[in-house]
């Protein structure tokens, strides 16, 4: 199988070639020097050029506080809507697969109860939310062979992560304060982009849900379990998101996402968290990255 893959300079694009290639598909990687989003041109040639048997489109504007910026917004919207929409209807030409990455941001992030994947309720907060939303849509609109894999606290081997900022700051401070009344899961790249190739493996299409595994936790657990793995002793004060203040972007409180269809359709879940977080402790720290 030919699968072409955007953002392969981001964390999951990354991992998604090269999970590609361990399989013996044909990975072909482009990022924005290759194929601009914002250009449908550009999204046709590459896409007529390569000719893929499907897509894993990972490319996106995730700066999400950057994009509430008034300058910025029409560049979100063309990479994330526009980018999307014409990246879609080159595949259904194609007659090729496509998986899109979205987000737990569709969501208002209220309640407690897990989202569920097929449920329509969506009230994005923001503008990131908003553009991701769409990007789904037109994906619905426009391809049947598509999957939709919502996913959230990404962090992978190849970029700037939540975990990379915490093991710098808490290094260079005694005390770090961390939000604590934000609640989901992480999801590790490279975990994720096995999942992401059964999934083209397959004709089960739809939307889904795939964080790890091993329950819900805050970005303060999360924090704590990140400085004892990696054996800091670093103090971490729990703060609400209206005491950290600093955001831009309004983010969901309630971030859970219901994984149960992926065990439904045959798929296996990620595993947990914490064994992720090992795994990618010893990954990033045995070239003395960190």
């Amino acid at each position: 199988m030919k699968v072409l893959v955007t953002g392969v300079k981001g964390q999951l694009g990354y991992d998604v070639v090269n999970e590609l290639n361990l399989r013996g598909h044909e990975a072909v990687g482009v990022d924005i020097d290759e194929m601009d989003l914002t250009d449908n041109e550009s999204v046709s040639r590459v896409m007529q050029s390569v000719r893929p048997d499907a897509v894993v489109h990972c490319a996106a504007w995730t700066a999400v506080d950057a994009a509430e910026e008034e300058e910025n917004i029409p560049k979100v919207y063309a990479v994330n809507v526009g980018g999307t929409q014409a990246i879609a209807q080159e595949c259904a030409r194609l007659n090729c697969k496509l998986v899109y990455i979205s987000t737990d941001y569709v969501f208002d992030g209220q309640g407690t109860a897990p989202w569920e994947p097929d449920q329509t309720d969506y009230a994005p907060l923001n503008v990131y939310g908003k553009s991701k939303l769409e990007g789904e849509l037109a994906v619905k609109a426009s391809v049947e062979k598509h999957f939709i894999v919502r996913i959230a606290w990404v962090f992978g081997v190849n970029g700037k992560n939540f975990i990379k900022t915490m093991l710098t700051v808490g290094k260079k401070f005694d005390t770090v304060r961390v939000v604590c009344d934000q609640v989901g899961t992480p999801t590790y790249t490279y975990d994720l982009s096995r999942l992401l190739v059964d999934m083209l493996e397959t004709d089960r299409y739809g939307t889904y849900h795939a964080t790890n595994e091993g329950g819900y936790i805050s970005w303060y657990d999360f924090t704590k379990e990140i400085f004892r793995q990696a054996g800091y002793t670093t103090n971490v004060l729990p703060v609400t998101t209206e005491e950290y203040g600093i955001f831009k972007a309004k983010r969901p409180y309630n971030s859970r996402l219901d994984k149960s269809k992926l065990i439904k359709n045959g798929f296996s879940p990620l595993p947990e968290w914490k064994d992720a977080l090992s795994r990618y402790l010893k990954e990033i720290t045995k070239d003395g990255a960190n």
